[in-house]
């Protein structure tokens, strides 16, 4: 693949953008994206040999060779356990999609 065969030029537009036409003539567009990322780590519970050593927030983590890394597991369920339904009832709350 050469230079000239990538389908974009990314290049930008600078001082120059193109106009929006945003429906009802709004200035702003906001989209949120939300990752769920819980549920991919390693865990002896799910049949795993040993607890999560990347995947975290954890600096310098060490996997557990069959046991429990309870430190991590907690990490991990805080995300289904509170992080989403929080963000759930704010954007219930406002009635976003």
């Amino acid at each position: 693949m050469t230079d000239n065969d990538y389908p974009r030029d990314l290049k930008g537009y600078g001082a120059h953008p193109p106009a929006a036409n945003w429906p009802d003539a709004a200035r702003i567009a906001v989209q949120f994206v939300i990752n769920y990322e819980e549920g991919g780590e390693n865990c002896v519970l799910h049949g795993d040999a040993a607890s999560e050593k990347f995947l975290s927030d954890i600096v310098g983590a060490v996997e557990y060779p069959g046991q429990r890394h309870m430190n991590m597991e907690s990490l991990y369920e805080y995300g289904s356990r509170a992080g989403f339904w929080r963000l759930h009832r704010l954007f219930a709350g406002r009635k976003l999609p």
